[in-house]
């Protein structure tokens, strides 16, 4: 998280302005005029108030009347946020509210989809307040900044308030409660207050998309307790009984002629749901309609994908996501998303769980810890058949310890593996054919999860991408180590295991959308895991 009181080039280390202090005879007085042309420069970047505020000079705050007034109305924790930068208003532009301040009210207004109160936020008492600043009247301009950034607070607040869980790994990931100043902060640090308020810049941007596609969701999902039963293919200008039943699935007048209206609205459902959008109804497309129950319409399941994305940083925030369902993965910084690519994750049988962590080190070169039910299964019948396990590329070890000896796999009887009765440790060395490929961004966890390469690239062109054990197979995993690391990874010899630390440690969290953003619109899913429907109890109950 960028520092909140720096300005938007202090906060991006990338053009974090770098001071070189003179040495040699005359080093003291060159060092210290660089350094007073150093606030100079850092005092001209800031805001007004804040430069104001970095030299200790109140200049700007005496000549501004409203800055003035807000130094002398406000009060509690929001003076935290005004006083460094030296009482310069938010949300007042030339001596008039600015329009983020009726942006913050329209969005206020609509907070009826995040499942909260617009009540709580007063918008009627904001409007008449901006209303009456607009005369430009000093103390009604103070009194409405104010009265902004405490809306504000409290909505950016709630909003990001979970209401699912999520296993997170290490403490500094756990969702709190963010004070009002340091909320100001962080919008402080935006380019463009308005942009800021109308995209909810301070929520994650697969959150703000779900929400819009939630509050536009009507109506038009159509019975959900039509049943379209199998049979042959229905295309455009078929007249047939059980078009009247797919009509009336998706939503449109009852009739048996397959016009242009159900054309177009069967296309849109088949890109919703990752199918050819051919307008043609088959046996996929059949399938995929009957696959929601009547308990589960699509504004469910939005909410529910909602709620999810609640569980998520903001843009600025630089870190990974990981979607199990759609088995895809984002990565974010600098306020923006900054790359994606497709994974491969968990069978149903294996899932991905979800779960928050931060990636500290690759590992290039490294060993695969094979699992014991794949030892069982692929490994022990060809040790059986004569294929000695050495030709086969792994190597056997003691126990599962970090201090384990490699040992003759003669060592290990192979008929109690087979039969599921031995359990020995067996690992995959290095190599092209590695199941880990040539690197693995690792997470502590104790689950054995991470995000890896691997050599088996067809896997990325199949729309259904569950495959693993849960670890996700990265795609492109020498991009997302370039993102990591800022630069490419190399091993700097064949030798294996080589740990390479992050250097700033970068949040990545295993989440599972069932609905997710794409250009279009939304995409909806698959609950390959089954999830969807235990989660949605566990919201009815709340």
């Amino acid at each position: 998280m960028p520092d909140p009181t720096a300005t938007p080039a202090a906060a991006n280390p990338s053009r974090r302005a770098r001071l070189s202090l003179p040495v040699g005879p005359g080093a003291p007085a060159r060092r210290a005029g660089r350094l007073a042309l150093f606030s100079l420069l850092l005092a001209a970047a800031a805001p007004p108030g804040v430069a104001a505020a970095q030299t200790g000079v109140n200049a700007s705050t005496q000549a501004n009347p409203v800055a003035q007034a807000i130094r002398n109305q406000v009060g509690g924790r929001l003076k935290d946020f005004y006083r460094p930068r030296g009482y310069w208003p938010l949300w007042i532009v030339d001596a008039a509210p600015g329009p983020q301040a009726m942006a913050l009210v329209d969005v206020i207004e609509g907070v009826g989809v995040d499942g909260l109160d617009p009540d709580r936020y007063s918008p009627d008492r904001l409007r008449r307040l901006i209303d009456e600043a607009r005369g430009g009247d000093v103390r009604a301009l103070a009194y409405l900044e104010i009265a902004l950034s405490g809306a504000l607070a409290d909505l950016v607040r709630d909003m990001r308030e979970p209401h699912i869980e999520i296993r997170y790994l290490e403490d500094s990931l756990e969702p709190n409660r963010a004070k009002p100043d340091e909320v100001l902060r962080r919008a402080a640090l935006a380019k463009s207050m308005l942009d800021y308020v109308r995209t909810l810049g301070w929520m994650s941007p697969i959150y703000a998309q779900l929400r819009e596609a939630l509050a536009i969701a009507g109506p038009g999902a159509g019975d959900l307790d039509v049943v379209v039963p199998a049979g042959p293919l229905l295309r455009p200008g078929m007249a047939d009984e059980r078009v009247d039943l797919l009509r009336m699935r998706l939503g449109l007048p009852p009739g048996d002629l397959f016009d242009e209206a159900l054309a177009a609205r069967v296309r849109r459902f088949q890109a919703e749901r990752g199918l050819p959008a051919d307008g043609l109804v088959g046996g996929q497309t059949v399938a995929a309609l009957n696959a929601m129950g009547s308990g589960e319409s699509r504004s469910d399941v939005l909410r529910l994908n909602l709620e999810r994305a609640r569980l998520l940083p903001d843009a600025w925030t630089r870190h990974i996501v990981v979607d199990a369902a759609a088995a895809r993965l984002w990565y974010y910084g600098g306020g923006a998303e900054q790359g994606t690519m497709r994974v491969v994750v968990g069978t149903p049988e294996t899932q991905t769980p979800m779960m928050a962590g931060m990636v500290r080190y690759a590992t290039l070169n490294p060993y695969w810890n094979v699992p014991v039910d794949l030892v069982r299964k692929r490994i022990a019948p060809k040790v059986l058949a004569g294929t000695s396990l050495e030709r086969q590329g792994y190597e056997a070890l003691s126990d599962w310890t970090n201090e384990a000896d490699v040992i003759p796999s003669s060592m290990i009887d192979w008929r109690g593996v087979s039969a599921g009765s031995v359990e020995p440790r067996v690992r995959e060395l290095p190599g092209r054919g590695n199941s880990m490929g040539s690197v693995k961004f690792m997470f502590p966890n104790d689950q054995g999860i991470y995000l890896h390469d691997t050599p088996q690239k067809a896997l990325f062109t199949k729309s259904d991408r569950h495959f693993s054990n849960g670890c996700v197979r990265l795609e492109d995993a020498g991009r997302l180590g370039k993102w990591l690391f800022d630069r490419t990874l190399k091993p700097e010899s064949s030798k294996p295991e080589q740990h390479v630390p992050v250097p700033e440690p970068v949040a990545v969290y295993l989440m599972y959308f069932t609905a997710s953003p794409v250009d279009e619109g939304v995409k909806y899913t698959a609950d390959t895991y089954g999830r969807d429907r235990p989660a949605l109890q566990h919201l009815a109950s709340r």
